[in-house]
């Protein structure tokens, strides 16, 4: 049942949203970069930091693991918490460099799950940041959950309210096909509908998920 639900939250947002193109990023680093960056903060922000590196000639993994950490973070200010997010890179780049040479190739050869507890061990990478790392930079099959998500699935009456990352990633991925892309757009499209209509406060005239069943007795965050 809980797999006929998913499905067809899907399909109803992207008949509204169509695809949303994500994820933002010219290279693997690039996008492994925006996945640190936009912690506690909009992808605008985040745009103009990357633009910023760019602009800078930087934005590779050898450039900016050699960079003055004060240097990284005035350019990626725009991000907000950048001394924060700037140390952030910086562990992710010393993991890369004295595990695997500054070589993103090398992780290819890692599973996934692997690479994921890897991820996870460098300090400042949580969950939603490895998994997005994981489904966006090396199209892993693995779902990428966040506020909105939670959000959502728990106004729909899908899990429980106090279900964790895990368990609510779980219970995406034993309920639905194994698919990078469609991992890919059904989070994008979880997010455009979390920011338009199921924000704390619900919006829910014209939302795509009216017809579905759902509370509003539960308090969301």
């Amino acid at each position: 049942m809980t797999n006929e639900k998913l499905i067809e939250l899907y399909q109803l947002l992207f008949e509204r949203f169509g695809p949303q193109h994500w994820w933002p990023g010219e290279t693997q680093f690039e996008i492994i970069t925006g996945a640190i960056l936009t912690q506690n903060t909009n992808w605008g922000n985040v745009e103009k930091a990357i633009a910023n590196l760019k602009a800078a000639d930087l934005l590779t993994p050898e450039k900016l693991y050699h960079l003055d950490i004060s240097r990284l973070a005035e350019l990626i200010r725009p991000a907000g918490y950048y001394n924060i997010k700037a140390k952030r890179l910086k562990n992710f780049l010393d993991w890369l460099f004295e595990n695997y040479d500054g070589q993103l190739a090398s992780l290819e050869s890692l599973g996934t799950d692997q690479l994921r507890e890897e991820l996870l061990a460098v300090k400042g990478v949580g969950p939603e940041t490895a998994d997005s790392i994981l489904l966006y930079a090396f199209n892993r099959e693995i779902f990428v959950v966040d506020a909105y998500t939670a959000r959502i699935a728990i106004r729909h009456t899908l899990i429980e309210p106090e279900a964790d990352y895990h368990q609510l990633q779980d219970m995406f991925q034993s309920n639905l096909s194994a698919d990078v892309e469609m991992f890919n757009e059904y989070h994008a499209l979880l997010v455009r509908v979390g920011k338009e209509f199921c924000k704390p406060k619900a919006k829910c005239n014209d939302c795509p998920l009216e017809i579905l069943p759902h509370t509003l007795e539960i308090e969301c965050f």
